[in-house]
């Protein structure tokens, strides 16, 4: 359980993470939060009595979206300078963010109640390399199911265009292009079809609702406008053709989908993005459980695959790792990558290989 001193420090835990995922308008917001935050608001006062773990519980994501969210209404002018980074006194911005909890206490203090839904297209860019590993292990034909899908923009991945390092593939006339900073050598290419991509959420998102495009857009980062530009793409594609996203615990969903016949020929693969952190213990056992169940009755004419993009507490970055059945048991790191997808790494140095082959089950994350 958390205590005032441990919910500041959770600010200046996500200082950390935005230095090093260069955001400095982002990083001087958390310092001057952990710093100056006071209770003369419920929100304030909630936030610094926060009763959970509060990096786990993303509280830092939750208020600062609430935040960006009165900035993109118009509704308050000394916050719209910090998020342009034309405040960057560290006191000024103190005194603009609880000026903000004064004149919008009523309007912030829902954004504490739920987990943000930064559904980012950009993460597709670090997944389909797990996705590739697959491909060339086990051939091009694959059944994609996604949990933690948010509002499904993710689930968009095989209608997405893409440019890894010059080696490029998916649609020609894609309306998005997903093309990180590549580092380390372009990815082997390998042919690749997405027969089938399906996904769930606790509590799924209708991104083509003007209200949740909105809140998806106040947890965009504000000096990440390309990234605002790409969502407006994402779900303009969703307008065009809806997404299979099922509102479903996660644990329910896998056990039921892996129980489901499966084509010949076809790998069947879990994924999921900056989701593990915020599944309960027992959703995560059952999953595991049920991949492995699920393993043992893999073919080589049914195969069964998982592939993650999760963080990495210590280095701010996240971790691309795969694994299939038959054959390919253990987790394999292929990449990793900017968790909002602004870049990917190749592969992983030897320096590192130790850490990030630890069971997923040993490490704490969070994001």
């Amino acid at each position: 359980m958390a205590d005032e001193a441990g919910n500041r420090e959770a600010f200046r835990i996500q200082e950390f993470y935005c230095r090093n995922m260069d955001a400095p308008i982002y990083a001087r917001l958390c310092a001057a939060i952990a710093d100056g935050l006071t209770r003369d608001s419920r929100t304030g006062a909630r936030i610094l009595d926060w009763p959970g773990e509060p990096t786990r519980d993303a509280l830092p994501l939750r208020f600062i979206g609430g935040l960006h969210a009165l900035v993109q209404a118009g509704a308050d002018s000394g916050l719209a300078a910090v998020f342009r980074g034309k405040t960057s006194d560290q006191d000024a911005i103190a005194a603009a963010v609880n000026a903000a909890l004064a004149a919008h206490d009523d309007i912030l203090l829902p954004w504490l109640d739920g987990p943000p839904q930064t559904n980012e297209p950009g993460r597709s860019g670090a997944l389909i390399v797990g996705l590739l590993e697959i491909a060339r292990r086990h051939g091009p034909k694959i059944d994609l199911l996604e949990i933690g899908s948010s509002a499904g923009l993710n689930l968009l991945i095989d209608r997405y265009a893409f440019d890894l390092g010059g080696v490029k593939f998916g649609p020609a006339d894609a309306p998005v292009t997903i093309a990180p900073e590549w580092r380390g050598e372009p990815p082997v290419a390998a042919p690749i079809e997405i027969v089938s991509v399906r996904g769930c959420d606790v509590r799924p998102l209708d991104a083509t609702d003007p209200a949740v495009e909105a809140r998806l857009a106040a947890y965009v980062w504000a000096e990440t406008p390309a990234r605002a530009e790409r969502l407006c793409k994402a779900i303009a594609m969703q307008r065009e053709k809806p997404v299979d996203l099922a509102q479903a615990d996660a644990a329910d969903w896998v056990e039921a989908r892996l129980a489901a016949p499966q084509p010949s020929g076809v790998t069947r693969v879990l994924m999921h993005s900056v989701v593990w952190q915020y599944l309960p213990e027992d959703s995560a056992n059952r999953i595991r459980a049920a991949m492995d169940a699920a393993g043992k009755r893999a073919t080589a004419e049914r195969r069964l695959a998982w592939v993650m993009m999760e963080p990495d507490r210590a280095f701010a970055h996240q971790v691309i790792r795969v694994k299939s059945w038959p054959g390919n048991e253990e987790w394999h790191v292929v990449a990793t990558a900017h968790a909002h997808g602004a870049w990917v790494k190749n592969g992983v140095e030897d320096k590192d290989k130790r850490r990030y082959d630890l069971p997923e089950s040993a490490k704490v994350v969070a994001g």
